[in-house]
């Protein structure tokens, strides 16, 4: 039951705390999924972040229920992903109630101006953390550059990157096995 607890108010803490959505959400799953509480490694945690992407719903609801599940199995899941949402349910709520008298305000609209800047290096410095973690060799850095250059010049499904990647990682690692 603690263990329990203890995901749905760390995953709370996580939903509550975070703006901009997944991606900025991913700097604190990474300090306490992975450092606080080692209920993830880095390298799980990538991937649950990018089967997160190419599976339906919100990437940082998905990697909840992932890490959750590991930890505690199914339940374990559940209470995540209830203390990630938990949150924006109620804050969603509250600001629903009262955003058309405030939306007009120079503060308020200040305010998410400086909030966005905010995400953009939150998202920058897990990219950082990430690419140390991930671009490892030439190899990889060819699979980041050919998904790269994919994203930007195309509008493919993230489904369609994660799958080439994933079988651009076998090949490369095969390549690898087999040459020792």
């Amino acid at each position: 039951m603690k263990v329990l607890l203890d995901l749905f108010f760390t995953f709370a803490r996580i939903g509550g705390l975070t703006f901009g959505g997944g991606y900025a959400m991913l700097p604190m799953l990474q300090k306490e999924v992975v450092e606080n509480r080692g209920w993830a490694t880095e390298d799980e945690l990538m991937d649950y972040y990018a089967i997160g992407q190419c599976t339906p719903g919100i990437i940082a609801v998905n990697t909840a229920t992932f890490v959750g599940q590991k930890t505690a199995g199914i339940m374990g899941g559940i209470v995540a992903t209830l203390g990630v949402v938990f949150p924006s349910l109620v804050i969603i709520s509250v600001i629903a109630a009262f955003i058309q008298n405030f939306s007009d305000l120079a503060v308020v609209q200040n305010a998410f101006a400086g909030i966005r800047i905010c995400v953009c290096v939150l998202i920058i410095n897990a990219v950082i953390k990430l690419w140390k973690k991930a671009v490892i060799d030439k190899g990889t850095l060819a699979i980041f550059i050919v998904v790269f250059v994919g994203s930007v010049l195309t509008s493919l499904s993230p489904i369609v990157f994660v799958i080439f990647a994933a079988g651009a990682g076998i090949i490369l690692k095969n390549k690898e096995v087999s040459k020792s």
